[in-house]
């Protein structure tokens, strides 16, 4: 075909599909003459061309890109440059495109070149300007360029389409990034300010083009944060044992979600620490406190430091922190007091040991602190110089753990005297409530549980022992129990039990403890095959009880006695009960039962407490009496080494035992005076007041106030145990929906989280799988979902499941959640019938060649609408969270394409909003994968969504569909 002007060329060209590198070919076979291309206005014949139908033509569109990229490389040729900067004028502030999800991509890649192109434009003029006849000419050209970068990268929605195609051709990008350089280089010497700082500007917006998500204002107007001072309050009260990372996670989530400035952040985790300190109760759980502010915080805060910072220095913002504290006097003042020491002081040179301070800032706030103390006389009057402060006994404490391991580690069996004289050194005073506090703040506690196991096994083994030999074991075994006993009830059984024991016996005092230790919320069978064991053991256990006049030590089996005490003491009782026994010959059973080894008298009261339990009221008597007999120290010569120290220690487990059953009985018991403090936070609720009154007058109070103290969290997690997940979800969102006044909802919405924390997973499965779906889908509870309350729990909701999301990916769950009841995922299924066959039906649509349009688009959309990018990561709908995630997005993407609009609708908008708004950006995987892909065209209709960061925010670009989407909703904004 002879062609006669380039308008044929052009339709031959497409009717024959040509591709842009053929095209260029035979173009320059039709047209030899390189000059004539000028002439024949090739540009605009290309763009009226492209631009005849409803949409643009992509391939006439691709030999103009070409063209571009091909022809005018040439930047000599000013007056060409010039009428394509102009063309550019054209389109640059109004691209949009409304057809198909491909030729949005492409529209992308157009604009990416087009940038490419202006920078290595503008990078010619900016060298041609440094020659100085062609200065002027150059500078001229030089700001036409630069004029088109600044308005097309100017629009948030150019800047949009370009971040998607960087992320669709990396290669193009790193030319971006190498064009930068090198117009950077070539600015270097530019005279002409205007043009420079112009010229700055366009670099810096290209620049944010990669991270163009992840700017957050962080909130100014704000020095309370409620959240954090009631995660660190409840980690401090009940959670000592746990790992640092989880709460590192859990701080910086809440740090995240609320945009808290770094300095004010740790002011609020030191303000909780000293709260706590003032208000722990005396003896173990002041201990406790101290350990957690002295030793484990420090932790923290160094895990901290080591998140990204930005460009700002960590050391410096906790010093700016404590100079906030310092301004804090009542409060240093009043833990000073509570503590008998100067705090601060301690906790800065904690601080600057673990690379926290630097040596100028620790002394020179130590400096002001002493400074502030000389105004208060009362302090240094108040400090008693003969009493220890806990604070320096802990710090003193943490080192000596790890000296007690060492010497554990050792072989028993060499020198079991000595290893007694470094025991018998740590039950004396309250060394070993400060020994326990300080290895359990720095994550020691469960090795140092398992040395006293494999001593306590270690006792087991009996060879040719003499009756020193004898005593001595028996001490290893008693102490060993004991202090077992006291670190499962003052810290949890789970740091106890070993991960997964290797295929072998359990160790005797993990038997013991699972199945004869009576523990808050267990309940124990007395007739369980535990309590009854081999009858001649238990025969001559109970001979050798009531006819000796003190315990036999010599080749004594003490695990055998301790398991066979249970059915001795069934014996013992029923020949009281049928008057075999006297009460005198009962007072030397008891006697004999105590007298040597205390661990005996701690696993017959065990039997005991349970006993006691299945009897009528009129039954109990001797039974209660036994165990007064039992819990009576016997001051007699005869007893072993360290006897005092050890009643002391059985007092208190004795004590924690019996103390849910005399509640019950209505019986006293006085327990030796120990010393130790009585249970703290045992029995906080009001007797004869409904646990619902309970609920809501707590709430109402911490709302009130504007933060949680550590015992209205012992009350709300009592009240978790006993009305269940649901119970007190249900009621406390009910709570939240009646406040009306903006500010009260936020605090609220701050302190629910925190409370919920006490069993995130549990609460969010709750509130997202049921609580949300039904006041969303029932008309008749619409209304309460008006702003600001309706706001309010639309935060929430986002706080709860991106929480539990992060922490469920990393498999944490702290030992206190782990000993509820486990929702099962059966409920789940039930609940949410998912069809399983869905993700293979999926693929299958994915990998064929059709058009994705389809897919977006299509009018049979019950396939499509569910499809979401958890689908195409292969997210495991088995899990609970995941489903009610899925589920609960696929109602809001139903609620956002229904013809009826309400609260609930605006609800679904508040939530989504949230979600950006908390989103960590560029993280796979964040809870918005599993909104259908459908849901962002109707998301982009509303309008406070409708903006390209949105749309950016909320689709998955690491996936070519989730860019295609993005592309497409944004194009057509």
């Amino acid at each position: 075909m002879k062609v006669v002007n380039l308008k044929q060329a052009l339709l031959q060209a497409w009717k024959e599909r040509w591709s842009d590198y053929q095209w260029a070919v035979n173009m320059r076979r039709f047209f030899p003459r390189g000059a004539t291309w000028d002439i024949l206005n090739l540009a605009e014949a290309l763009l009226e061309q492209a631009m005849i139908g409803p949409s643009p033509n992509p391939l006439i569109l691709s030999y103009l890109k070409y063209a571009i990229s091909s022809q005018f490389d040439d930047f000599s040729r000013d007056l060409c440059v010039q009428s394509l900067l102009e063309i550019m004028d054209m389109f640059c502030d109004r691209l949009s495109c409304h057809g198909k999800a491909e030729e949005c991509i492409g529209l992308c890649r157009a604009l990416l070149s087009a940038l490419i192109w202006l920078l290595h434009c503008a990078a010619f003029y900016a060298e041609k300007v440094k020659e100085t006849l062609e200065q002027a000419a150059a500078e001229s050209q030089l700001k036409m360029c630069l004029e088109r970068l600044e308005k097309m990268l100017g629009s948030t929605k150019n800047r949009a389409l370009i971040h998607i195609a960087k992320l669709e051709e990396t290669s193009s990008w790193s030319t971006v990034e190498q064009s930068l350089v090198k117009l950077g280089e070539s600015l270097s010497s530019l005279s002409n300010s205007t043009l420079r700082s112009q010229a700055d500007d366009c670099i810096s917006l290209i620049k944010s083009i990669p991270t163009m998500l992840s700017v957050h204002s962080e909130q100014l107007n704000k020095t309370g944060f409620p959240t954090v001072h009631a995660v660190v309050l409840l980690e401090g009260t009940m959670n000592l044992t746990g790992e640092t990372q989880p709460l590192v996670e859990q701080l910086m989530m809440v740090k995240r979600m609320q945009r808290i400035p770094s300095p004010l952040f740790v002011l609020e985790i030191w303000k909780a620490c000293f709260v706590g300190l003032i208000e722990s109760p005396e003896g173990t759980e002041e201990l406790k406190w101290t350990a957690f502010t002295f030793l484990k915080i420090p932790q923290v805060l160094v895990k901290l430091k080591k998140y990204p910072q930005g460009d700002k220095d960590f050391t410096e913002d906790v010093n700016c922190a404590f100079e906030f504290l310092l301004k804090l006097t009542p409060l240093l003042d009043t833990a000073d007091q509570r503590c008998n020491c100067n705090c601060m002081s301690l906790l800065l040179q904690e601080c600057s040991k673990q690379g926290l301070l630097s040596e100028a800032n620790m002394t020179n706030l130590i400096d002001k602190r002493m400074a502030d103390r000389e105004h208060a006389p009362h302090l240094k009057s108040a400090e008693n110089a003969n009493i220890q402060p806990n604070p320096r006994l802990i710090l003193r404490a943490e080192p000596t753990v790890t000296n007690i391991l060492k010497t554990m580690d050792a072989d028993h069996s060499k020198s079991p005297e000595g290893l007694l004289g470094v025991l018998g050194h740590m039950l004396s005073g309250k060394s070993l409530d400060l020994l326990l506090a300080a290895a359990a703040a720095t994550g020691k506690l469960k090795s140092f549980a398992r040395k006293f196991i494999k001593l306590n096994e270690f006792t087991k083994h009996i060879s040719g022992e003499g009756s020193k030999g004898a005593s001595v074991r028996a001490l290893l075994f008693d102490i060993s129990f004991l202090m077992l006993c006291h670190v499962a009830q003052t810290y949890g059984s789970e740091v106890i039990l070993s991960e997964s024991s290797p295929a072998g016996e359990v160790p005797f005092f993990e038997t013991w403890m699972l199945t004869c230790m009576p523990e808050e919320g267990k309940i124990l069978n007395p007739d369980h095959p535990c309590f009854c064991p081999d009858s001649t053991k238990v025969e001559s256990l109970v001979a050798l009880l009531n006819n000796s006049s003190e315990m036999k030590l010599v080749q004594m089996k003490w695990h055998e006695a301790c398991l066979s005490i249970s059915a001795a003491i069934l014996e013992i009782l029923n020949a009281w009960e049928n008057g075999v026994l006297t009460f005198e010959s009962i007072q030397k059973i008891t006697d004999n039962i105590k007298g040597k080894v205390c661990s005996m008298a701690v696993c017959a009261v065990a039997w005991l407490v349970a006993h006691v339990r299945m009897l009528g009221l009129d039954e109990r008597e001797k039974s209660l009496q036994m165990i007064r007999q039992l819990a009576t120290p016997l001051y007699g010569e005869n007893t072993l080494q360290f006897y005092n120290e050890r009643v002391v220690i059985m007092s208190s487990i004795l004590e924690h035992m019996c103390a849910d059953v005399l509640q019950q009985t209505a019986t006293q018991i006085k327990f030796p005076s120990t010393g130790m403090d009585t249970i703290p936070y045992w029995n906080l609720l009001p007797p004869k007041k409904p646990i619902k009154e309970v609920l809501t007058s707590m709430f109402t109070k911490v709302l009130e106030k504007g933060w949680v103290d550590s015992r209205s969290i012992h009350i709300f997690d009592t009240l978790l145990h006993m009305g269940g997940v649901y119970w007190f979800c249900n009621n406390l969102v009910k709570e939240l929906l009646k406040e009306t006044r903006k500010e009260h909802t936020l605090r609220a919405v701050e302190l629910l989280y925190a409370i919920f924390c006490l069993d995130m997973q549990q609460l969010t499965l709750t509130l997202l799988g049921h609580i949300l779906p039904n006041l969303l889908t029932d008309s008749s509870k619409w209304h309460t979902l008006m702003d600001p309350p309706g706001k309010a729990l639309a935060k929430l909701s986002v706080w709860c499941a991106l929480s539990s999301y992060s922490s469920h990916n990393k498999g944490q769950a702290s030992s206190r959640q782990k000993k509820r009841h486990r929702e099962d995922i059966e409920d789940y299924i039930s609940l949410f019938p998912l069809d399983d066959t869905q993700p293979s039906k999926l693929m299958r649509l994915l990998s064929s060649n059709e058009e994705d349009s389809n897919i977006l688009s299509s009018p049979n959309r019950s396939m499509s609408t569910s499809l979401s990018a958890s689908q195409l990561h292969t997210v495991s709908m088995r899990d609970p969270l995941n489903r009610v995630l899925a589920n609960l997005f696929l109602l809001i993407s139903s609620i956002l394409g229904a013809k009826t609009a309400g609260t609930h609708t605006q609800f679904v908008q508040w939530f989504m909003e949230e979600c950006v708004d908390c989103l960590e950006q560029g993280s796979r995987g964040s809870i918005l994968q599993f909104m259908p892909f459908t849901m962002v065209s109707e998301l982009v209709k509303v309008s406070t969504m409708s903006s390209p960061k949105i749309v950016l925010a909320i689709t998955d670009l690491s996936l070519p569909l989730g860019r295609r989407v993005a592309a497409k909703a944004i194009a057509a904004l």
